[in-house]
């Protein structure tokens, strides 16, 4: 057992905080006695890492449970990584210092394409092998979830299992497997991972082939092990829990610094070209009195004095007035309320106007297209005047500067709907100067469309460089002559995460090449190279155009194919169908069902619930989280 002596070294590197541990509401356990370790992995940097609400859940789920002690760990920034491989110090983690290699799990958060490098560098800096099969040892087991799982192909090398969908109960199963095996003093890692493929919600790349047609499209994923699924399927909790109740405080500024709930998860707007919007159905509020609660638990035990109301979709929230009155009932005016993430419409600034604080400055909306017609196509039924009434609202009632996002590269764009945005965006400042003159600031941001696993995008070809050209040029001429600033994606980060989000088996031989060449925080505009990541892909004999540019057949079998999300793929093709018409799908929660898929899924997890919770009273006492399955 080794403990990382870090004195030598942080004097040398920039925001030493961030590896030091010891943060208010952290949790420490006595390694010697707690008999199973789980390190939370996030190939960020501490200042985003911390940020991440899943994890928080997570690492309080796992803490609750006696005999697990879990810890956690983010990718050092380069100076530090510098200073560790010069001193030969392995990858650590933040509460106890033990290398990462001494733990029974390593789970990654994949919650962004861009960050896969970093889960490589950081498997080396722990001193594991990259590829799954030169592991010998059967712990650690490294799993990874997220987002990114539900595309598990270009880390299948690399990842021993994928944890598909909510974590709350399925990280439980996770330590219960492990728990047994090691109870038994196993030692064979296939046996632990057929195990663990018999668990609802995992799914096991080794288990499964990919054969490929000639000219390189996929002809089938094949299970070679009686223990896989053919269709590994997404587990989903059908209560939020309430947590985190003490999320951890940092030493340093991060890029959410305050405390923040829950108060929704999933979102069924369906807007085609949104992945979030698809996987995590089906939609979970929280009721506002346990939003009350929370938050006053959540305030008592961080100090702090701001709080974020997170969701995709804030003002969906059925009882989002009630909630909001009733924590300005509880908080006063001392804490400060934002909600990230608002429709366009009235009733958001209204909502908006009800938490801001006396000095209002910035409110955003995302239109995303620039003419009526794109909107419909995507699914984003707002009119002009919707968006010109809002911004009405908000600059009548004291916001002095409104962003709007919008997106470039949409199916079926012309530079009619390009120019669209522009003309959108000088109509919004002419509304500002009435009300603040020369205060009123108006800032459009674009980023690119990068088609991603089950959406209904999901086939289409992203834009290249030179189709994006002609577009960020007019914007920006437009933008100028209207006094709105203007900013964009690079088309290099934007294709490579299109190519990443999209990528199947074979490209994990192009990561690890990349990573090799010294690729890593591709997310960090600073810091990716594309240079380095042509020289891999053609050193591997890989075309990045194949998986960005290329336009997909609607009945080809896809990376991610196998993987059941709920959504049907069915329901993907109608909705894609739908864009070409250019006509809208109502919200399911406010109209009739769309019959998408999940009310299967949602069926079939009820039994299984029963079965699991009976499974779970006979083998060991119930802990928290069962107590909350069964209330539900």
């Amino acid at each position: 057992m080794t403990i990382v002596d870090l004195d030598r070294i942080l004097r040398r590197v920039s925001k030493p905080a961030r590896y030091t541990g010891g943060e208010w509401n952290s949790v420490v356990k006595d390694w010697s006695h707690t008999p199973l370790r789980v390190a939370l992995a996030y190939p960020d940097v501490y200042d985003i890492g911390m940020s991440n609400l899943g994890l928080a859940i997570l690492y309080e789920v796992l803490n609750q449970e006696n005999d697990v002690l879990c810890e956690r760990v983010y990718a050092p920034w380069t100076d530090m990584e510098q200073a560790m491989r010069q001193e030969g110090i392995p990858l650590f983690s933040l509460e106890t210092r033990h290398p990462l290699g001494e733990f029974d799990v390593i789970g990654f958060s994949l919650s962004y394409e861009l960050t896969y490098t970093n889960v490589l560098n950081m498997l080396d800096l722990a001193g594991l092998p990259l590829p799954i099969a030169e592991r010998r040892r059967a712990l650690p087991l490294v799993i990874a979830g997220g987002s990114g799982a539900f595309n598990p192909e270009p880390l299948a090398d690399f990842i021993d299992a994928f944890a598909l969908g909510d974590g709350e109960e399925l990280v439980l199963d996770i330590v219960d497997c492990v728990r047994r095996f090691k109870e038994r003093g196993g030692r064979s890692k296939r046996q632990l991972l057929r195990e663990l493929a018999a668990i609802e919600g995992i799914y096991v790349p080794r288990f499964c082939d990919m054969l490929y047609h000639p000219d390189g499209t996929i002809a089938e994923v094949r299970p070679v092990d009686a223990a896989a699924s053919p269709r590994p399927r997404k587990r989903f909790v059908q209560k939020l829990l309430p947590l985190p109740k003490r999320p951890i405080v940092p030493f340093v500024q991060i890029v959410h610094d305050r405390a923040g709930i829950e108060i929704q998860r999933g979102c069924t707007q369906g807007c085609r070209f949104c992945q979030a919007g698809m996987i995590y159905r089906p939609r979970l509020e929280r009721a506002a009195k346990d939003v009350v609660a929370l938050a006053r638990e959540v305030l008592a035990s961080t100090g702090y004095r701001e709080l974020s109301l997170l969701s995709l979709s804030t003002t969906d929230h059925s009882q989002i007035v009630p909630m909001v009155r009733a924590l300005k009932e509880e908080l006063g005016d001392s804490i400060i309320v934002s909600l990230p993430s608002l429709r366009v419409d009235g009733f958001s600034v209204e909502v908006a106007e009800a938490v801001a604080g006396p000095g209002r400055h910035t409110i955003t909306f995302a239109p995303e297209a620039g003419s009526q017609r794109l909107r419909l196509a995507i699914n984003k039924p707002m009119t002009e005047e919707d968006v010109l009434r809002a911004a009405e609202t908000a600059f009548s009632r004291g916001w002095t500067s409104i962003k709007l996002y919008f997106m470039v590269g949409l199916p079926a764009e012309t530079l009619e709907d390009v120019q669209g945005i522009a003309d959108l965006a000088a109509r919004v400042k002419e509304i500002g100067r009435r009300y603040h003159h020369g205060r009123a600031r108006v800032r459009v941001s674009t980023s690119i469309l990068v088609p991603k696993p089950h959406s209904p995008f999901q086939w289409i070809s992203q834009n290249s460089a030179e189709e994006l050209g002609p577009k960020h040029d007019l914007l920006r001429r437009g933008c100028r002559r209207a006094g709105v600033e203007f900013s964009w994606e690079d088309p290099e980060h934007s294709l490579l995460e299109a190519v990443i989000s999209r990528g199947d088996r074979r490209l994990g031989q192009v990561i690890q090449r990349a990573w090799q060449l010294g690729c890593k925080f591709d997310a960090w505009h600073e810091q990716q190279d594309w240079g380095r990541w042509q020289q891999a892909f053609q050193e591997c004999g890989l075309d990045p155009s194949f998986y960005a540019h290329r336009e997909r057949g609607l009945f080809e079998k896809l990376p991610w194919s196998h993987i059941d999300v709920g959504v049907s793929e069915a329901y993907l093709r109608g909705q894609w169908l739908k864009t070409a018409k250019e006509e809208a799908t109502a919200d399911c929660h406010k109209e009739p069902c769309n019959v998408c898929g999940v009310q299967r899924l949602e069926a079939e997890a009820c039994l299984a619930k029963v079965d699991e919770l009976a499974r779970r009273r006979r083998g060991r006492p119930t802990n928290h989280l069962e107590q909350s399955m069964q209330v539900s």
